[in-house]
């Protein structure tokens, strides 16, 4: 039958598995059309298969089943876990070079490859959706407190006076923050130099061990639960739910993913600052780097070779400059790429939209050290699951903060062990 087709019908079909919802998702469609558009031998069929933790289970259950996507979407945390799963993974160094699409790892933001790349530099996986937490904050609502407008606050004290400020003037709370862990943990760790486990992070072998219950963080978390009781700092839940309590101006600062801005610009009835990461100014080589979140695009074995060969177009498609560029700009996430950043600096887009180079300029603050070029742990979703859990036994006021780090560190360690010794030979 295919012989006869006509070539607009004989498009070889590539399932693509994501996690994007809402105006995030109707970008990545936009992505994929775009690509089909562009050439008629292949066809991009994205599909939404749920948060992070849904898609990849689906996946590995296709897997099982032979009815795999040839793409998924895959959370940075998941690095580890993908990585152990050898037989099951096509690695897209290897692909590239398979297939002969041009394809240099020292094109794209060595912030962002780091996290993504084995000992050697080769890309495991392909980046796609990162982002690093920065400070947004409601200038209506400074000046409202007598705050300047246009000066976000650098240091925890100052974010601290600042909260206080806006709660004596009327704000429901001074700051919330999103995303638990990765802000107030992982982040938090980089900003400051401070290793969250041994071995780098875990990028140097399975046997890690977490460390993060050290005198910073403890100090750290002691203020933002003592904050908590006056509503100068107020939890606001895991994942994304502060989000909406900053867009509908209950909160003055937000600290949250650089890629909630298109979303912040959509539903903000007021005008947005932006800032850095908050560090405190005591500590040794504060403020360092921040690191990413988000995702990559993971290659699943077992598929047509012809699907392989589309699927090395589509990532050499993604790496272009300008479809990198008009990402990074509509959605918040970073550029993968140098040529994408520099382009996007000169189209202006900086210019136009202060604050938008934020997260670019954080990120590569100053080279990153082992403490601060990503966290690579086995398990680590479950373990930011425990962090999370120890925080709000901490903001609750049911355990002080040492003791909730000292637990966190005791139970994700018994997760660390449980993953090393079901991968033994990694």
């Amino acid at each position: 039958m295919v012989a006869f087709a006509s070539p607009a019908q004989a498009a070889t079909d590539i399932k693509w598995w994501h996690a994007m919802s809402g105006e995030l998702g109707r970008q990545l469609d936009k992505l994929a059309a775009d690509f089909n558009a562009s050439q008629s031998e292949y066809r991009i069929v994205p599909n939404y298969k749920g948060n992070y933790t849904e898609t990849v289970t689906a996946a590995i259950f296709a897997f099982r089943s032979r009815s795999q996507p040839a793409i998924v979407q895959v959370n940075e945390i998941a690095t580890a876990t993908m990585m152990a799963a050898k037989g099951a993974i096509y690695p897209v160094f290897e692909l590239m070079r398979d297939e002969q699409e041009p394809f240099s790892a020292a094109a794209y933001l060595p912030a962002v490859t780091g996290y993504y790349a084995d000992v050697a530099g080769n890309l495991l996986s392909f980046p796609f959706n990162a982002s690093t937490p920065i400070l947004y904050y409601n200038k209506n609502l400074f000046r409202s407190a007598g705050l300047d407008p246009e000066t976000a606050p650098k240091t925890w004290p100052e974010v601290g006076a600042a909260a206080k400020k806006l709660r004596a003037s009327g704000a429901v709370c001074g700051f919330t923050t999103s995303w638990p862990s990765w802000i107030n943990v992982e982040n938090f760790s980089a900003f400051h130099n401070l290793a969250v486990s041994t071995k780098a992070n875990g990028f140097d072998g399975l046997d890690a061990v977490l460390v993060f219950n050290n005198p910073e963080m403890v100090r750290h978390i002691a203020q933002l639960a003592e904050w908590q009781a006056g509503k100068a700092f107020d939890y606001s839940g895991r994942g994304t739910s502060a989000e909406p309590r900053f867009q509908n101006g209950e909160c003055g600062i937000f600290i949250g993913s650089s890629a909630t801005r298109a979303d912040i610009k959509a539903n903000s009835k007021f005008e947005v600052g932006y800032g850095m990461l908050p560090y405190w100014p005591g500590v040794e080589g504060a403020p360092q780097n921040s690191i990413i979140g988000g995702a990559t695009l993971w290659v699943l074995r077992d598929r047509p070779r012809a699907e392989y060969k589309g699927v090395a177009k589509f990532f050499g498609y993604l790496s272009k400059p300008e479809v990198q560029a008009a990402w990074h700009q509509n959605t918040g996430y970073l550029p993968i790429t140098r040529a994408a950043f520099d382009l996007t600096r000169a189209q202006g887009f900086y210019d136009r939209n202060p604050g938008t180079a934020m997260s670019i300029e954080q990120i590569t603050l100053k080279p990153p050290t082992d403490n601060s070029k990503g966290v690579r742990l086995g398990s680590f979703a479950l373990i930011r699951v425990v962090i999370d859990d120890e925080l709000e036994q901490a903001f609750a006021g049911k355990k002080s903060a040492q003791q909730a780090l000292d637990s966190a560190v005791e139970r994700g360690n018994r997760l660390l062990r449980q993953f090393e010794r079901a991968n033994p030979d990694r």
